[in-house]
C-alpha cells in the first residue's frame, strides 16, 4: 500500500469493524494499517477482534487515552492506530473535533478506517439476536405458541396489503405511506423469526429461521431454471409455466385443489380455484345454485379471467364506500340542542 508519510503531526488511524462479521475478517488495508502502525490502541480489553490481531503478530494495548494524549502519541511523525469499541468511542471523536476547531494544536492526519462492511442483510442477524433475548426474557413473549400468534399473521398481513394500497391510492405524495410500508414489511417479518424461534424449542422436530431461510432458497433456485439454470424464458408467461412445472414437480398433488387455504376470503379463495382451473386448462361448469353466493362465485372468477384481483377491487370499491359514510356524518346535522 502507498502511503503518504504523516506530516509532523503524525497519523491517527480509527479502525472500525462490524460486529455482524466474524472477527479476523478485516480487510486487507486494515491489515497494512495494523501491521504498520506504530502503536495499536484499543479500550476495551474484550474485543472480539483481540485475540486475531495478536495471533497475526499485532501487539495491541488495552488503552482508553482522552484526545489529548492521541495528538502527543502521534507527534514526531508517528502513527497510532485505535481500534474502535461497538460503541463507537464518540467522546474521543468528538475531542479530537473539538482540539482540530480549536487552532491551537499540530493535529495528525486523521483517517477512520473501515475494517468489515456489513453486506445485505447483516441487520437480519441483529433481528435474530434481538428476538432470542425477547424469548427468554419477555414474560408475554416466552409463553407464545404458533397457534397463539396466528392471528397476529394474518393482522400482519393485512395491514401490509393496506399500506401498498395506500400508497396506490394517494400517490404518495409526501413519502409516509413508503414509512409506512417499511414498517409493515418488518411486523410481516417479525411474525417469521418469530415463529422460528419457537419452533427451535420442538422437542420432536426443532428447526431454525436458518432452516427455514434454506428451505425458501431451495425452493427460488428449483423454481428459477432460466435464472440459476440452463432452461430459458423471456417473457412473464414463461417465467409463470417455469413455476408451475416445478412446483408440480414438487407438490405430486392428487388434486389442483390442494394446498389452496379453505380459509382465506371468500372472494380471494374462489379467484384461487379459477386461476389453478384456468391454468390447467380444465373445462369445469360453476356449480348451479341461487342466491347471492353463487352470483359472487360467477363475478369472482369472471374478474379472474379478466385479469382483476376480485379481493382487491372490492376493497377498493369498500373504502370509497368507507369514504362517503365519513362524508355524509360530516353534513349530517348535530343532535338536537347542540
Amino acid at each position: 500500500m502507498n502511503e503518504t508519510p504523516p506530516g509532523p503531526g503524525g497519523r491517527l488511524v480509527l479502525l472500525t469493524t462490524s460486529h455482524r462479521v466474524a472477527p479476523g475478517q478485516l480487510s486487507w488495508p486494515a491489515w497494512q494499517a495494523l501491521h504498520s502502525a506504530d502503536q495499536v490502541l484499543c479500550a476495551d480489553p474484550a474485543h472480539p477482534q483481540l485475540p486475531y490481531l495478536r495471533e497475526a503478530g499485532v501487539t495491541v494495548e488495552q488503552a482508553a487515552p482522552t484526545a489529548e494524549e492521541l495528538v502527543r502519541a502521534c507527534e514526531g511523525g508517528r502513527t497510532v492506530l485505535v481500534v474502535a469499541t461497538a460503541e463507537g468511542d464518540r467522546p474521543l471523536t468528538d475531542g479530537l473535533a473539538r482540539l482540530a476547531g480549536s487552532g491551537r494544536h499540530t493535529m495528525p492526519d486523521l483517517e477512520l478506517l473501515p475494517g468489515s462492511y456489513d453486506l445485505p442483510g447483516a441487520r437480519l442477524l441483529d433481528l435474530v439476536q434481538v428476538m432470542d433475548r425477547i424469548r427468554a426474557e419477555c414474560p408475554w413473549s416466552s409463553q407464545q405458541t404458533h397457534k397463539g400468534l396466528a392471528k397476529y399473521a394474518i393482522e400482519e398481513a393485512y395491514e401490509l396489503v393496506e399500506a401498498i394500497e395506500n400508497i396506490e391510492t394517494t400517490g404518495d405524495p409526501d413519502g409516509g405511506g413508503r414509512d409506512e410500508l417499511r414498517e409493515e414489511l418488518g411486523d410481516v417479518l417479525l411474525q417469521v423469526v418469530f415463529h422460528a424461534r419457537i419452533a427451535e424449542e420442538d422437542e420432536q422436530e426443532p428447526f431454525s429461521v436458518d432452516d427455514v431461510a434454506a428451505t425458501i432458497v431451495d425452493k427460488l433456485i428449483h423454481r428459477h431454471p432460466h435464472v440459476f439454470g440452463e432452461d430459458t424464458a423471456s417473457t412473464p408467461e414463461e417465467v409463470k409455466e417455469h413455476w408451475r412445472r416445478t412446483k408440480a414437480e414438487e407438490k405430486q398433488r392428487d388434486s389442483l385443489t390442494e394446498g389452496i387455504p379453505l380459509g382465506q376470503p371468500g372472494l380471494a379463495l374462489a379467484a384461487k380455484l379459477a386461476s389453478r382451473v384456468r391454468t390447467e386448462g380444465l373445462s369445469v361448469p360453476l356449480p348451479a345454485g341461487e342466491g347471492v353466493g353463487y352470483d359472487l362465485l360467477a363475478m369472482a372468477v369472471r374478474a379472474e379471467a379478466e385479469g382483476t384481483d376480485p379481493e382487491a377491487a372490492l376493497r377498493a370499491a369498500a373504502r370509497a364506500y368507507r369514504d362517503a359514510i365519513v362524508a355524509a356524518e360530516r353534513g349530517r346535522p348535530g343532535p338536537s340542542g347542540a
